[in-house]
């Protein structure tokens, strides 16, 4: 499993080069997130052995389950997934850096709200549904420049960037407009200078469309399967409502 997934890696980082080279990019400005939804923690451990130390988890479950074998490696723990406002807690308690999937005001001050009272600040993003579809979270995209300004007041919380996760499709056009749509609010907020607020990072693309999103600008891809292997579970399972 070990030797599989240093392959799988290889191949996803010289893909990511790649593309940056064709964008004339500078690789370094695209970081690689592994997403690491059921992945075990030896596996995890395995891919952070060979430099990669950011990852991202979905469910707050699994980050309790991992976090005692993973805690004496040095690594950065973002959360993707949807944050349900009773999850908070768990979220500060477990050493997440950054929340990329805030997409309400409610779960933003919440999540202030908290902060305050155990003195910290945490980084997040905005995750807006540039897809337009029902079935994905995310701040509608006409919406997102009020929530990015409101967000901003909430003085704990960090605003770094904005994610999306784009259209499943294979008609790589209609999944780039996602990520330009993605790009041009990005623009269009640090254009508004608004105080504390300097949207650096866009958190988009994944093994299907990594090349696509870096071509439009992303800083942060996310890549679990194409990496660590199939699942068990259906997407759904990742991004509902609901913790299993």
């Amino acid at each position: 499993m070990s030797e599989q997934i240093l392959h799988n890696l290889k191949i996803i980082l010289q893909r990511i080069e790649d593309a940056c080279l064709k964008s004339n990019r500078n690789p370094n400005e695209v970081r690689l997130l592994l997403a690491t939804k059921t992945v075990s923690a030896e596996n995890i451990k395995i891919a952070i052995a060979s430099g990669q130390t950011l990852i991202g988890e979905n469910k707050v479950q699994e980050i309790k389950e991992k976090y005692e074998d993973l805690k004496s490696v040095l690594h950065e723990n973002h959360f993707i997934g949807h944050l349900q406002t009773n999850k908070i807690k768990d979220i500060l308690k477990y050493n997440v850096s950054c929340v990329q999937s805030v997409d309400r005001l409610d779960l933003a001050e919440k999540l202030h709200q908290r902060l305050v009272s155990e003195n910290k600040t945490i980084e997040v993003m905005i995750q807006v549904n540039t897809s337009n579809e029902e079935s994905k979270f995310g701040v509608h995209p006409d919406e997102a420049i009020e929530l990015i300004q409101q967000v901003a007041q909430l003085k704990t919380l960090k605003i770094t960037g904005l994610m999306t996760i784009g259209l499943f499709s294979a008609e790589t056009e209609k999944v780039r407009k996602c990520f330009q749509l993605l790009k041009s609010i990005q623009e269009k907020a640090n254009s508004l200078k608004i105080p504390n607020l300097n949207l650096k990072e866009l958190s988009m693309g994944m093994s299907g469309d990594l090349e696509t999103a870096i071509e439009e600008g992303a800083t942060i891809v996310r890549v679990g399967t194409a990496i660590f292997g199939q699942r068990i579970h259906p997407d759904s399972y990742y991004w509902n409502e609901g913790e299993k």
